[in-house]
């Protein structure tokens, strides 16, 4: 199947008014010319189909209020619709252990496994390539054993080692944690600092056995060879641990230093598309538009909303040092690479045809995505681009 007349995004320049033949899922050829036959894109955009590697959209998918519980039979499909209709083609479910988690609550090691489980049950009739992103609690023991488990049989594919007491890491400004609490669950900040401070001494543990986990985490990695992540690095001293530790992903670094420390030991930073598109983090952290002005931004992930991706790539295009093709990778060639999938992720002879088919008018707006050659979101404004006539083709 040919796309002929749209605006190529490749890893090094723009091609106008190109083509691309899609064979056998692959990318089988690139023209620098329109061609008689095929879907006609009119000067649409294709971009690489994004690689998501940080969605918490699936635990809220499950639980959109409080104690209010779907069965992921139901949430998944409607999550998978979401990704595709954002371009996203390859997606990486954020999924967390987490110690203040009772027992077969959101987040607990027994819901969060079968949570796992059931994903990997389920994605195979999905339309996006999902993949398990499984969030640890450095200050949680009993999900080590788990883990260990679940990377054994072969259920995840990235890990994070998180940490989540306040007063450090994302929350490091602790006025401002009180202040933001008092207003999402709308109490009096006196209320909000004595929970906070409740849950900081709850949360208090030796050192030697905080570092044990990480350490134990990193070696369950190592051996199955699953791809590790840090998270909210704060300060240069734990950019350097994450380092030596072998995580190759900074995720949403909260302050420079530590971006500059992380880019310096070859780690990748990833932030969230929202931060980018909005300018600013919702929590006062470092600005996702700062690191990428000072060169430390390689990764855009959707963090809590898939459409913020492409909003995010066209603003930051216009301030990269190689225009849209350095601002399209932060979405898909460089998150596949600190990934290790090499199959995906640019717009080249040979690569899985994941595309992302953007309005060239509106350059927020997907009109088409495919993966690994197959329509598996149109929103009917190119004639031809259907599910159908793609699996005939």
């Amino acid at each position: 199947m040919w796309l002929s007349d749209f605006k190529l995004v490749l890893p090094d320049r723009i091609i106008e008014n190109g083509s691309i033949l899609v064979e056998h899922g692959r990318i089988a050829d690139i023209l620098d010319h329109p061609v008689q036959s095929g879907v006609d894109g009119r000067g649409a955009y294709i971009l690489p189909g994004f690689v998501d590697m940080h969605g918490d959209m699936i635990e809220l998918e499950m639980e959109p209020r409080t104690n209010v519980h779907f069965p992921i039979e139901v949430a998944l499909p409607h999550l998978d619709a979401r990704l595709a209709a954002a371009g996203v083609t390859t997606a990486y479910a954020a999924v967390s252990f987490s110690r203040s988690a009772r027992k077969g609550e959101r987040r607990s090691f027994e819901h969060t496994s079968n949570v796992i489980r059931s994903l990997y049950r389920l994605k195979g009739d999905c339309r996006v390539d999902h993949k398990i992103h499984a969030r640890f609690d450095i200050t949680f023991d009993n999900a080590v054993g788990v883990l260990q488990d679940l990377v054994n049989d072969d259920q995840v594919d990235l890990v994070s080692l998180m940490d989540h007491t306040p007063g450090q890491g994302q929350y490091r400004d602790i006025e401002r944690h009180i202040q933001l609490t008092a207003q999402r669950q709308k109490v009096s900040e006196d209320e909000a600092r004595q929970s906070i401070e409740e849950r900081i001494e709850r949360r208090k543990r030796p050192e030697e056995e905080i570092l044990n986990n990480i350490r134990k985490v990193s070696e369950i990695c190592k051996v199955q060879g699953v791809s590790l992540a840090s998270h909210d690095d704060d300060t240069v001293q734990k950019a350097n641990l994450m380092a030596d530790i072998g995580a190759v992903i900074a995720e949403f670094p909260v302050a420079l230093e530590a971006a500059r420390a992380t880019a310096a030991r070859g780690m990748m930073n990833a932030m969230g598309a929202p931060n980018a598109m909005r300018g600013q983090s919702y929590s006062g952290n470092l600005s996702a538009r700062q690191a990428h002005q000072e060169g430390l931004l390689h990764i855009l992930a959707s963090d809590y909303h898939p459409a913020a991706i492409l909003a995010s790539v066209f603003i930051l295009a216009k301030s990269d040092p190689n225009g849209l093709p350095g601002a399209v990778a932060l979405a898909s060639a460089n998150p596949a690479k600190a990934l290790g999938l090499s199959d995906r992720g640019q717009l080249a002879i040979g690569q899985r045809a994941d595309l992302c088919i953007v309005e060239r008018q509106r350059a927020t707006r997907v009109i088409g995505t495919l993966s690994e050659g197959n329509v598996i979101y149109s929103a009917g404004l190119l004639t031809g681009l259907t599910p159908k006539s793609c699996r005939a083709a």
